[in-house]
Order: structure tokens, then sequence, then C-alpha cells
């Protein structure tokens, strides 16, 4: 027992970096999650299944395709990567901002959809008597449909943060596999699988991945039932 608690300051950053990545991750995408959730629970226009298979992409591409296309669009001589890093001198690829943008992409249709289905389920009523009595359509949705759609959002945000925890291989095609910088808890797992010997380690990473992992869903799910509940 005293053997699978012993971490090593290598899986320690590891674990550490991964929630630095599952949070910052979850918080960037909660505010475009929130506003693409309302728009295709309450907007109908001509092509939004064309929009809605977009949005929902990265949860059919294999993770790493998904990470080659970042690579291509914002590696230092992709489509856009190479005028952040001529005109601002930023470079994204192989950072500590690249795996927040890999588990960014592929967290997002998970996001919107929790989200989504907890604003359908918002009584459109409440959104017309609002109007009626004077409010305009963003009082409205600040004062009804958010507090009506919490615990979705809510939802949408842990569902966001475990996603992210288990990201692997967009991770590891956009941001590569750097101890301390890139390297979170999958990629530090997958190194100890390759070495001989260091079954342990990897075993001690794949606890601490199912054990937070197992927290965040079961606390989504809490957060699903008390919705439905309450509707």
């Amino acid at each position: 027992m005293n053997e699978l608690l012993n971490f090593s300051e290598d899986e320690l950053l590891a674990i550490r970096l991964s929630f630095r990545v599952a949070f910052w991750c979850a918080v960037f995408i909660l505010p475009p999650s929130v506003f693409m959730a309302w728009w295709l629970a309450r907007k109908q226009f001509r092509g939004k299944s064309i929009v809605e298979g977009f949005l929902n992409l990265p949860l059919v591409l294999p993770p790493v395709a998904t990470g080659f296309i970042l690579l291509l669009l914002l590696g230092t001589n992709g489509i856009i990567g190479k005028y952040l890093n001529e005109w601002f001198g930023i470079k994204l690829a192989f950072s500590f901002y690249a795996a927040v943008i890999a588990s960014m992409v592929v967290s997002f249709p998970l996001a919107i959809r929790a989200i989504r289905l907890s604003i359908e389920m918002v009584d459109p009523g409440y959104e017309e008597a609002a109007k009626t009595l004077g409010a305009n359509s963003l009082q409205t949705f600040i004062r009804i449909t958010l507090p009506l759609a919490l615990p979705g959002i809510i939802s949408g945000f842990v569902l966001a943060f475990a996603r992210s925890l288990g990201e692997f291989g967009a991770t590891i095609i956009f941001a590569g596999n750097i101890s301390g910088e890139t390297q979170t808890i999958p990629l530090a797992l997958f190194n100890e699988i390759q070495v001989p010997g260091h079954e342990t380690a990897a075993f001690r990473l794949l606890l601490v991945a199912v054990v937070f992992s197992f927290a965040a869903m079961s606390f989504s799910e809490i957060l699903v039932r008390k919705l439905h509940h309450r509707k």
C-alpha cells in the first residue's frame, strides 16, 4: 500500500498539470458552450443540422486526427499559427496552452449537449412571460433561462473537466508529451506503460484517473437527476 501511495515528482507534476488543464479548459469553454447551447435550443434556421454536425465532429473524429487538424491550423507553420507567430510572437503548439486548446476542442460538444438539454427543459412560457413584463432578451436570459438551466450548465462544466482529464490523442499531437509542461496523467501513464518494471507507477496513475473521473461523472449525474426531479 505504501508503494502505491509513493508518487514520484514527475507523477505529481502530471497530476497537478492535468487539473490545471482541466480547470482552465472547463472555464474557457463554458461561455461559448452556454451561448451555442441556447442558440441551438431556441433558434430554428436553415443549415442547423450542418452546424450541429460540425460542432459534434470531435465526438466521432479520432482524437489524433483532431490534434493533427489543430496542428495544421495553429502550429508554428499552420494556417493561423504562422500569422500569430509572425505578427504577435505567439507560439501555441507544444505548450501548456496547446494542451488546454486540445482539451477544449474535444470537450466542447459534450458541454453543449448537457447545457442544451437543460435549456430545452426550461418552459419557453416563462421567458415569454418575462418579456411581456418588459424584460428584454438579455435580461430574460440572465434572470430566467440561466437560473432554471443552472444544473445543466454546471453539469456541462463538470463533463468538460472530466473529459479533459482523460484527453490523450489530440494533446499528444498538438501539445506533445513534455514533462512539467504538457504531460498530463494519460500521457504520463502512456510513458510508464512503455517502460518494463514501471507497472506500479502506471497503476498509481490509472487509479488517480479512475477515481477523479468517476467522481466528476457521478457529480454530473447527480445534477442531471436533480434537474429531472425538479421538472
